[in-house]
């Protein structure tokens, strides 16, 4: 596992390597790190994440693994094995199959004697309103309570932490601590787009309240100038000393 140089994590939703390797080249030096979503993942494979290893850059793998204990601890353990220095699993799967999860990683870890990734587990995701997590997925009350919720059962199965929009970081860390990790999509830089991101704060907010790794995408990987729009967010975020 390779360690993230700053908390700033870049969404490399592209559909070729070709694409992520020049926003790597590009974006690299100044990056905590990148996550490989479904979108890359799914078009070029575990591929995507050995490749940038070799560019010894830290990968947030995000395939978000939802499915019986035995199969998402099978899916943690080839992740752990492709170099994954995070990975993430649905926490509504429960808290046997996040503890599969978290067992096989490190397992697996000890087994190649390197250090095991952050498993961390997925609440409500930063596109779902209020109106469509009651009305939609038939879950009453407030999203907040729900993934406040979620947070503890993934502490108490040992998980590293959660990723949960930016509104939920403060019940997040009254509840679980300061050392709980909490990765937080949903950043949108003053003025840019939400796209379809439903529950968002700027950089410098998400910062301010204890997000420990912010996951930008577009407003950077789309701007006319990545670099510039990194470099922006990372002055923002440094000005609250995260």
């Amino acid at each position: 596992m390779l360690s993230f140089k700053n908390p700033l994590i870049i969404a490399l939703d592209v559909d070729t390597m070709a694409q992520a390797e020049k926003l790597v080249d590009q974006l690299g030096p100044y990056a905590g790190g990148f996550k490989v979503g479904m979108q890359l993942y799914n078009s070029v494979g575990p591929e995507a994440v050995r490749r940038l290893r070799e560019k010894r850059v830290p990968v947030f793998v995000d395939l978000k693994l939802h499915d019986i204990p035995n199969t998402v601890a099978g899916a943690a353990r080839v992740l752990t094995r492709h170099g994954a220095s995070i990975l993430n699993v649905h926490a509504a799967g429960g808290a046997a199959m996040m503890a599969a999860a978290l067992n096989a990683s490190r397992e697996e870890a000890a087994r190649e004697g390197s250090k095991p990734p952050l498993v961390v587990a997925v609440t409500v995701l930063t596109s779902v309103s209020q109106d469509v997590f009651n009305k939609e997925i038939g879950i009453t009350g407030p999203i907040q309570e729900q993934v406040v919720k979620w947070a503890l059962l993934a502490k108490e199965a040992g998980l590293d932490g959660v990723v949960a929009s930016p509104l939920e970081i403060t019940p997040i860390r009254e509840a679980c601590g300061q050392d709980f990790v909490i990765i937080t999509p949903g950043v949108r830089p003053a003025g840019a787009a939400a796209n379809d991101q439903q529950r968002t704060m700027t950089p410098g907010e998400a910062a301010g309240l204890g997000a420990t790794y912010l996951v930008v995408g577009r407003p950077v990987t789309a701007a006319p100038d990545p670099v510039k729009a990194l470099q922006a967010i990372l002055d923002e975020i440094n000005c609250v000393h995260i």
